[in-house]
């Protein structure tokens, strides 16, 4: 005696469904923000959040910046402590406030990783 075969609700997932399912947690402001696009794309969170996670992972990583030579980096510095000094200051004190800035108190020169160590 074999059981009749069962019936189907009528109500079936999309074949696009089937996949794994994978729960995240996400802030207040960003499930809302979220939901908002969702609704203004018309589609569920859920189809909201692997849209926007396609559109992420497929999107070009952005170029890593080339690192500043020292000296490019040292005449930034000295033009953003130029911008702020006051511009009254005789000339002689405004070199001798950015040389300290730049390269610090003398007390600790021993301790800059960035300068060559004196020789013995």
């Amino acid at each position: 005696m074999s059981s009749p075969p069962k019936k189907h609700s009528g109500v079936r997932r999309p074949g696009s469904a089937r996949g794994v399912l994978s729960a995240v947690k996400l802030s207040e402001r960003l499930t809302g923000e979220v939901d908002t696009w969702a609704e203004a794309h018309g589609m569920t969170r859920a189809e909201a959040i692997c849209r926007l996670l396609e559109f992420g992972l497929s999107a070009a990583p952005a170029p890593a910046a080339a690192p500043a030579k020292p000296l490019e980096l040292e005449d930034l510095a000295v033009r953003q402590i130029s911008e702020l000094l006051d511009p009254f200051l005789p000339t002689a004190e405004r070199e001798r406030r950015i040389r300290r800035l730049i390269e610090g108190p003398p007390e600790f020169t021993a301790e800059r990783i960035d300068l060559p160590k004196p020789r013995k």
